[in-house]
């Protein structure tokens, strides 16, 4: 047998900021499923985590609920912690970024930085809000955009016509913290110099870290130039301070991935038998792993190992990246009751479902992973109760009414067993490289061949006939084998299945090398239901519950500095012949990409009957696959004055609903309707 590996493995830490969702629990799911199947084979693999706790985000909604931003973290952790729980995620550390263990890392690890010359300083000038005495980030000024002189657009993009600009050029700006006119001011900024590791992250990038696409997708940064990276903010922040520095603390996305660090070191400190030299330094020979989503590929491929290399650790053995969660098809909803809290679905559903419904679409590429609700009820009912938990049903009661619960010997059907057996390495190396997909299908192709090889033999055709028990318990006996062999290969997605049949095949906790047995004269437990159906109903109730709490839970952003609710009143009163000479026409979206180096841009190539037209539109927030939009049909202003931008020339402006960020609705016509018609 090999000798054991040593495995590290992180998911990218929560926020304290708010609840967990469905679509963070993709993430930390099949990170768990793959732990799980690494201890299953016997490897020593940890899994740590911990809550990100900094950012002036969390100084401004404790100070808000009128309780300290320590508080707040600990009471987000407890929740956070309870949800991961309950989901079946089982962390060897669940820790948080606000520790004196990532305290004494991050300082460390920046003095190791600056002593090699690898800081910078210089000035940089920013909005400053002189109400509530402090530097805004852009996400925290409003103004009036400087293209189209929409008001309350934020101060790096305009939600309504997609123009980008710098804060300084919005019209009127104010705080969106305390409605204070922001005034501009200097401050020394601290800079980590990401350009001198472009050598090294262009080789280590492609040594096979990464998926191949993401490879890719970092090569054009790389191409591009990196710049120096920002890694300080002024007081008040809530944060570690730089050392040196009063005044001056580490930006959030600093410290948060050594908080990775700082779990582990927090974990080897109250269990002796771990060395934490020996997983992060230079010359390690373990193992360390992210998981992460495609939103935080820059932070993870490129400063992260950067860091690491100008500080004299090790760099990650492998960064995974995984895409969205849709829903229905489409970005999570609040109003459609499709953006549901983990909490949410615990209170309806069994977590198991959830496991392995994403177990059996996570593939290993970056692809939007979609949870359509009425497939998700199909499949777990179909797969887990239909074939694999069907198989012990079926065949348990025969075996203690007939042999008193006793499995007799033997195999009633060695090429079977052997398609077990020959199956399982194929199954094991899904599993080692994600594919999880690939892996529930053939576990399930399994379930089938038993089901049918069962049905086939009929034992309760047989129990009706003379001189056939013998047969019967043969033929039981091997289908619980069998259902054994499914739930040893399901474990790693199913713990509490796994843990319910262990119960009833009165065995040890099963490894995945048990595979290779048969039980043999053994007696069973009494047989209970392992699973039940999903009934629809607790679908809808489910879906309706994410409706109510959401809508409790909003609070629209406040108007000015006296804490007055934010409306969207109705525009002034026009003349017909004002909205007459609006051209509105139908379009069909062609083409839709991603904008190079824009923030919140997708580009449309719009099909409006006789012409084509290019339009930039300020909706990547809620369309994050922007190839689903291709093939649908729009409300489009025709005879909007083509507007030149630093991507290109935007020709018209296509129509949405909605507040902003994720909650952007593109508009669509009625079915029938065709590209050029007007709208009238």
């Amino acid at each position: 047998m090999s000798e054991a590996r040593q495995i590290l493995v992180t998911s990218a830490l929560p926020y304290a900021n708010g609840s967990i969702h469905l679509g963070h629990m993709l993430e930390y799911i099949q990170t768990d499923m793959w732990v799980r199947f690494q201890k299953l084979r016997g490897n020593q693999a940890i899994y740590v985590c911990a809550d990100d706790a900094h950012g002036s985000a969390i100084m401004l909604r404790a100070e808000k609920e009128g309780i300290t931003p320590e508080q707040l973290i600990d009471n987000v952790k407890a929740e956070h912690s309870a949800d991961f729980a309950d989901f079946l995620v089982d962390f060897d550390n669940f820790h948080s970024t606000h520790s004196p263990e990532n305290r004494e890392l991050s300082e460390g690890i920046y003095l190791k930085l600056r002593d090699a010359g690898h800081i910078a300083t210089r000035s940089v000038t920013q909005y400053f809000d002189p109400e509530k005495g402090m530097f805004l980030a852009d996400r925290f000024i409003k103004g009036t955009c400087p293209k189209c002189a929409t008001p309350d657009q934020y101060g790096d993009n305009c939600e309504k016509c997609g123009a980008t600009y710098a804060p300084t050029e919005l019209k009127d700006p104010r705080s969106a913290i305390s409605g204070a006119v922001p005034v501009l001011k200097d401050s020394k900024h601290f800079f980590f110099k990401l350009p001198a590791f472009e050598a090294m992250l262009k080789e280590w990038t492609r040594s096979g870290t990464l998926q191949e696409s993401v490879a890719n997708k970092l090569a054009e940064w790389l191409d591009a130039g990196l710049h120096e990276w920002d890694i300080s903010r002024d007081a008040p922040y809530f944060g570690f301070e730089i050392p040196d520095e009063p005044g001056k603390y580490f930006y959030v996305w600093l410290d948060a991935p050594i908080g990775y660090m700082a779990s582990f070191k927090n974990l080897c400190e109250r269990t002796p038998e771990l060395d934490f030299d020996a997983f992060w330094k230079e010359d390690s020979s373990a193992e360390v792993y992210h998981f992460i989503g495609k939103d935080i590929i820059n932070f993870h491929a490129l400063f992260w190992p950067a860091m690491l290399e100008g500080a004299g650790y090790r760099k990650p053995t492998g960064i995974n990246v995984h895409g969205y969660l849709t829903v229905n098809g489409q970005k999570m909803s609040k109003s459609r009751g499709t953006f549901i809290k983990a909490r949410t679905y615990l209170d309806h559903l069994n977590p198991e479902y959830l496991r392995y419904y994403y177990a059996a679409k996570l593939g290993r590429g970056v692809d939007d992973l979609d949870l359509n609700l009425e497939d998700f009820v199909q499949k777990v009912n179909s797969d887990l109760v239909g074939k694999v938990v069907n198989i012990a049903s079926r065949c348990a009661g025969f075996i203690h009414k007939g042999n008193a619960g006793v499995l007799v010997g033997g195999n009633a059907a060695p090429e079977l067993t052997e398609a077990f057996l020959e199956a399982a390495p194929s199954i094991a190396e899904a599993y080692e490289v994600r594919d999880f997909a690939r892996a529930m299908r053939e576990i399930m192709a399994l379930a089938d061949r038993a089901n049918a090889w069962i049905a086939d033999k009929a034992p309760w055709s047989l129990a009706k006939q003379d001189g056939k028990q013998d047969e019967v318990q043969a033929v039981c006996a091997l289908g619980i084998n069998l259902f054994r062999q499914l739930v040893i290969f399901l474990k790693p997605v199913l713990p509490n299945l796994a843990s319910a049949a262990e119960a009833f095949l009165n065995v040890a906790p099963l490894r995945w090398d048990d595979h290779r047995t048969l039980l043999a004269e053994h007696r069973l437990n009494a047989f209970s239901p392992l699973l039940t159906r999903i009934e629809p109903a607790k679908i809808e109730a489910m879906v309706a519950a994410s409706k109510e709490d959401l809508a409790a839970s909003e609070t629209p952003a406040p108007a000015s500095g006296n804490g007055e609710l934010r409306k969207d009143p109705l525009a002034a009163e026009i003349a017909f012949d004002a909205f007459a000479a609006v051209d509105l026409r139908i379009a069909l979206i062609e083409k839709c990409e991603f904008v190079e180096g824009a923030d919140k841009l997708l580009r449309l190539t719009l099909d409006i009957g006789d012409e084509k037209r290019n339009v930039f539109s300020g909706i990547k927030s809620a369309y994050p696959d922007p190839g689903k939009l291709e093939g649908r049909l729009t409300l489009y202003v025709a005879n909007l004055a083509a507007r030149k931008m630093k991507f290109g020339v935007s020709e018209g402006m296509v129509l949405a609903a909605g507040p902003g960020g994720e909650e952007i609705y593109l508009l669509s016509p009625d079915s029938g309707a065709k590209p050029g018609q007007r709208v009238k």
